[in-house]
């Protein structure tokens, strides 16, 4: 059966950087980052709508992870060939940027993780109790339920400030997610064999992984245990900041991808 053509958004020009978001979410939660990834050069930045987000169709049953990344694998064999390239991912996203680098090693010339999935098992994640530091009553009590209920169930910052940015970035994807893909998505969230890493062992080239203090989503003490394969790694850990960093922390966070993607494009 054939595949869903990708939806993709590219912006500026130079070797291929490719950016995948997470789960229930679409391309645009990744934009608020490219500011930073066009003052670093070099790259040409492409978004990726996984199937069954956003602008891409979902992938025809059985629909699970591996097919998901399988999928993903083909698409950035298309975009890039066999040049090299870089790698941005965010929550599922950065189980499956991984999942990429164990199967294309020589093409990555970078990888970049904000609060990455590490094992897409949720029992088996060590996450903290959830928790929210500020909480805007007023504006809670002007939004809509519907729209209310993902951004209190997200952020750990409940303010306009961080509304409007979810409200631009996030709200879209999650009211254009096609529900069925997510279901078989969800009935088969696990990879065949062992996880990336520990295919790849080691990965010596620019390295970024961003975490949140307060994300009650995929945690931050998982990640740690990820530095081990990464000997360029620089790894952060942002208070005051849950499951979506760079939405919570958008300077810090975006000061970190800029370093790193001029870093990357060196090793190209």
């Amino acid at each position: 059966m054939s595949q869903p053509a990708p939806h993709l958004v590219r912006r500026g020009s130079g070797a291929p950087l490719v950016l995948v978001h997470g789960m229930g979410v679409d391309h645009r939660l990744l934009l608020p980052l490219d500011a930073a990834l066009e003052a670093a050069g070099g790259w040409e930045r492409v978004y990726v709508d996984l199937p069954g987000f956003g602008g891409t169709p979902a992938l025809p049953a059985p629909g699970g992870l591996p097919e998901l990344a399988d999928w993903l694998d083909g698409v950035v064999g298309e975009i890039a060939g066999e040049d090299r390239f870089a790698l941005l991912g965010n929550s599922l996203g950065g189980l499956l940027v991984r999942e990429v680098l164990a199967r294309r090693p020589g093409q990555v010339a970078g990888l970049a993780m904000i609060a990455p999935v590490v094992d897409p098992d949720p029992e088996r994640r060590d996450v903290p109790e959830r928790v929210v530091l500020e909480q805007d009553e007023a504006l809670l009590a002007e939004l809509d339920g519907d729209d209310a209920a993902p951004f209190v169930e997200m952020a750990v910052i409940q303010t306009r400030p961080v509304w409007e940015g979810f409200r631009e970035h996030v709200l879209p994807g999650v009211l254009a997610v096609d529900e069925d893909a997510v279901d078989r998505l969800e009935d088969r969230y696990a990879l065949d064999g062992p996880l990336p890493e520990e295919r790849f062992g080691e990965f010596d080239r620019p390295t970024l992984i961003v975490t949140g203090r307060q994300d009650d989503k995929v945690g931050w003490r998982d990640q740690l245990a990820l530095a081990e394969h990464f000997p360029r790694l620089t790894l952060a850990m942002l208070d005051r900041t849950g499951h979506n960093a760079h939405l919570d922390q958008e300077a810090a966070v975006g000061a970190m991808v800029r370093n790193w993607a001029e870093d990357a494009a060196r090793e190209l």
